[in-house]
């Protein structure tokens, strides 16, 4: 198996997952010059903005980095010529299938890494052109499957004949090994790069997560297949209730419209949608990236090298 980080050229096996009107290029240069692959991620942009993070990244860093195109932007044509005339090299994708764009990518050596909750789905994506899959359980924050990661993963793997990435409920060294032992070849974590120094959220947002206990999210969207786990609040609690009382997805999407804008920029953690995954629960403390990766492939290590005991153990 060849592992994630030889596959990108990164210090280590991880991508940064492309977090919509957080995973600016100033971050994702961060991100990159911490050892992960950083993701400029182009929700909410339009082609000239995309343009310019793309530059503003590769300014601050020369690591490898790449780009999140969510599939449903109406600028994401245009975005995909951006990512060829730019010379990205990296990009993960989510919300449909990029085929359309596949030949000019793979023209341009770009590596495609679309995002997947289902063994199906991602079947399609490889016959596509995908060259990787990016496996999310439903622990994940944001836009979220039903599957868990724990039994996504091997399905995959099993199943697939490109390498796997794990994404979902990965925020520690422990969940690292775990997921590299279900066969990934590495993992995309974001919700604990959101409680990082250089994370550009704001600083309620990053304390609602430290403050945020084991049960502390909820999938708000299911009702109306638009699944998004979030922080539970006073929105979350609001949403649920009109989900209940049988509101259609236009009414559910009137009532949270710039609610993440309100949880990133303006820190209003009762009517923002603080999106986060399941692993809120364990994060402690606000620390550099740097920090953050380094102790999660020590702990790694060190779980890996624990695992002869474990075996003898099963004897």
């Amino acid at each position: 198996m060849r592992y994630l980080h030889e596959i990108l050229g990164t210090k280590y096996p991880i991508i940064q997952g492309g977090m919509a009107n957080i995973a600016t290029g100033t971050f994702a240069a961060a991100c990159a010059n911490a050892g992960a692959l950083g993701i400029i991620a182009a929700g909410g942009m339009d082609a000239a903005t995309l343009e310019k993070e793309i530059r503003t990244c590769r300014s601050l860093t020369d690591k490898p980095f790449g780009v999140n195109l969510m599939l449903m932007n109406p600028h994401c044509d245009e975005m995909a010529e951006v990512l060829v005339r730019e010379n990205v090299k990296f990009v993960t994708t989510g919300a449909g299938s990029p085929a359309k764009y596949m030949a000019a990518w793979k023209d341009a050596g770009i590596t495609v890494m679309p995002v997947a909750a289902s063994v199906l789905l991602a079947k399609r994506l490889v016959d596509d052109g995908a060259d990787l899959i990016i496996a999310e359980g439903t622990e994940s924050g944001g836009h979220v499957g039903e599957m868990t990661t724990l039994a996504l993963v091997p399905q995959m793997v099993d199943s697939l004949s490109v390498p796997v990435v794990a994404a979902g409920g990965v925020g520690s060294g422990r969940q690292l090994a775990a997921v590299m032992a279900l066969g990934a070849c590495g993992v995309q974590i974001g919700t604990s790069l959101l409680v990082s120094e250089e994370c550009p959220i704001h600083a309620n947002y990053k304390q609602a997560i430290l403050d945020s206990k084991d049960n502390g999210t909820v999938v708000t969207g299911r009702s109306v297949n638009a699944p998004v786990r979030i922080l539970k609040n006073k929105m979350s609690r609001q949403y649920v209730r009109l989900e209940r009382a049988g509101a259609d997805r236009m009414e559910l999407e009137k009532y949270t419209l710039g609610s993440l804008r309100k949880a990133v920029f303006d820190g209003n953690v009762d009517e923002g949608s603080l999106m986060a995954g399941q692993i809120s629960g364990q994060l402690t403390e606000i620390r550099p990236l740097s920090v953050i990766l380094e102790e999660m492939m020590k702990d790694a290590t060190a779980v890996a090298g624990a695992l002869p005991g474990v075996m003898e153990a099963l004897k």
